[in-house]
């Protein structure tokens, strides 16, 4: 399914063209049990969010509800499935310079803000400024220096060699009105009520039941086909199921009884599986950091890499729509030709290595205890595990596990929380473990999962918000590799492979972020309403209805069928 990716690097210059059930019929605005039936062009999506929404469209914070790439846009929109060139969004060309140290771009001329102030170069430039300047909105590590040379052209320098930035840069930073945002005391944690951006759709309404997006009349590309997208909050995958069922949602990204038999099972729906996103049992791993409990001890979670049967997780809790997993975290598949043969292990154990485990206990200075449970200096190996209420498909994951690792003397108790207090959590460093996934980067290569997740330049201390290095890892070695590997020509594959292996096999020697196995991301939707939607042979975005801004790649290609 994957393509080997070098286009985005080698194209430097892209051409311009272009709750319950019952609250969920409430939030639909009608006695009827049929999304479809009502509003035509009004999409029904559920992302998956566990209670109710609490309002924040700023496009940087962890909490944020929706914004990027519908409301707020980056310059180009990368695919990072298929090796394709960049699709222009508020930029129209970019161009780097020889050695990589600058990159210039030109902007569209014709875009507006949905207050009715024109968009220019100024925005752009306080906005990758604003970036810059407060540590946890940059979550992509940019310290280049952008100038507008005028209204429509913006010239970013770097101090070094920088050709991994482009897509991060370009297609993960999303642009703000300076106008707006220039009086903000603390816009990294600042609640955005009344979002105005430049995209395809704007804030209609907002409750904490659903809230509503409708299509841009002054957007640049033309107003989209899909009129609305209405975003409700449910209690979890079961609820989600059930909605799916009556037709009263039209797109979900999770997991439904029988994924093998969609259109069987929901009429007029289709389903997609795509594996891209790495779940994981993320820890709060680094003391150094304020991280508290036993996982701050890579013994205790190498002891959890080797006690974990994925294969029997992968049976319970995905359906066997999941896959194998590498301890260095790049993708089996999309990235085989750079997973590292310096690995001790190139994918993780699907089985159990028991003796494995308790040996890493016992040499670590790790007893059994008259009850079965490991302990070091009178602390047993026991911790919390948090995962958000209604999320059954990780709820049976995290359960299994904590049934497997009892068995060898590890206590694991899991801990359902909200979606918020568990996003809070989380960017906090509040946690002992969690589970989670790790996602991509802009485009398809393994240098962004890494730069996000395991450098230092996007972790902070406990107490204050990482973003997104949740597990407060830091190991210089990968941060030199991952500098160093932005000034290697991207297409030299020889060049960049001992960087890769660097990052990979220190990241295994830690696991920060304990590997479960590779998600296999299944999305079902309404393919009697809508035509448009993403097809593997077609997979021009990653379909899932919380990647962003990939869906919003999908909203604009969605048309009520018939039209």
């Amino acid at each position: 399914m994957f393509l080997k990716a070098k286009r985005f690097f080698r194209a430097r210059t892209a051409a311009a063209g272009l709750a319950a059930v019952a609250v969920l019929a409430t939030a639909c605005g009608g006695g009827s049990n049929n999304a479809g039936s009502e509003n035509a062009d009004t999409l029904v999506v559920y992302t998956g969010q566990s209670g109710d929404w609490q309002v924040n469209f700023n496009p940087f914070s962890p909490t944020m509800l929706e914004g990027p790439g519908t409301i707020f846009e980056p310059l180009f929109f990368f695919n990072n499935v298929r090796d394709v060139e960049p699709r222009p969004r508020l930029g129209k060309t970019f161009t780097w310079n020889a050695d990589g140290t600058k990159l210039d771009v030109e902007l569209r001329d014709d875009a507006k803000w949905t207050d009715g102030e024109k968009f220019t170069a100024e925005d752009v430039v306080f906005t990758l400024d604003m970036v810059k300047n407060n540590p946890s909105m940059n979550g992509t590590g940019y310290k280049g220096t952008a100038t507008a040379v005028d209204d429509t052209h913006v010239s970013i320098t770097f101090a070094e060699p920088s050709y991994m930035e482009g897509p991060q840069v370009l297609g993960r930073i999303y642009i703000v009105p300076r106008h707006k945002w220039k009086d903000l005391a603390t816009p990294a944690t600042d609640v955005i009520r009344e979002p105005v951006g430049t995209g395809p759709f704007q804030l209609a309404d907002f409750k904490a039941q659903a809230f509503t997006l409708k299509a841009n009349p002054g957007y640049w590309g033309g107003e989209p086909a899909l009129k609305n997208i209405r975003y409700v909050a449910l209690s979890g995958n079961q609820s989600g199921e059930a909605a799916l069922r009556q037709g009263q949602i039209d797109w979900q990204t999770g997991p439904v009884p029988d994924m093998a038999n969609i259109e069987k099972n929901y009429p007029g729906y289709k389903g997609i599986t795509v594996p891209l996103n790495q779940v994981a049992l993320f820890t709060c791993s680094n003391a150094e950091l304020g991280c508290q409990g036993p996982q701050t001890d890579v013994a205790v979670r190498k002891a959890i890499y080797y006690a974990i049967n994925r294969t029997q997780i992968n049976q319970l809790a995905f359906e066997n729509t999941a896959s194998e997993i590498s301890p260095g975290f790049a993708l089996v598949e999309r990235d085989k030709a750079v997973v590292s043969t310096k690995l001790q292990e190139r994918t993780a154990p699907m089985q159990p290595d028991t003796a494995k485990a308790t040996a890493l206990l016992e040499g670590a200075g790790y007893a059994k205890g008259a009850d079965g449970i490991y302990a070091k200096d009178g602390k047993p190996v026991s911790m919390t595990l948090k995962v958000v209420a209604g999320w059954t498909d990780y709820i049976t994951a995290v359960e299994t596990m904590a049934q497997q690792l009892q068995q060898v003397g590890i206590k694991v108790t899991a801990q359902q929380v909200s979606w918020n207090e568990w996003s809070d959590a989380r960017g906090r460093g509040q946690y002992e473990l969690l589970i989670d996934s790790l996602h991509q980067g802009p485009a398809p290569d393994p240098f962004y999962n890494a730069s996000y997740f395991f450098s230092t330049a996007t972790t902070a201390k406990v107490g204050e918000v990482a973003n997104p290095n949740f597990a407060r890892f830091s190991n210089p070695a990968v941060d030199q590799a991952l500098t160093s590997l932005k000034g290697v020509d991207p297409e030299d594959d020889a060049a960049r492979q001992p960087y890769f292996d660097t990052i990979q096999t220190e990241i295994e020697k830690s696991i920060p972020y304990i590997p479960v196995l590779t998600g296999g991301t299944t999305s079902e939707y309404n393919a009697k309403k809508f035509t448009g939607w993403p097809s593997e042979d077609d997979l021009y975005a990653f379909p899932a209805v919380w990647a962003r801004p990939e869906h919003s790649e999908i909203f604009l290609k969605l048309k009520p069928a018939g039209q």
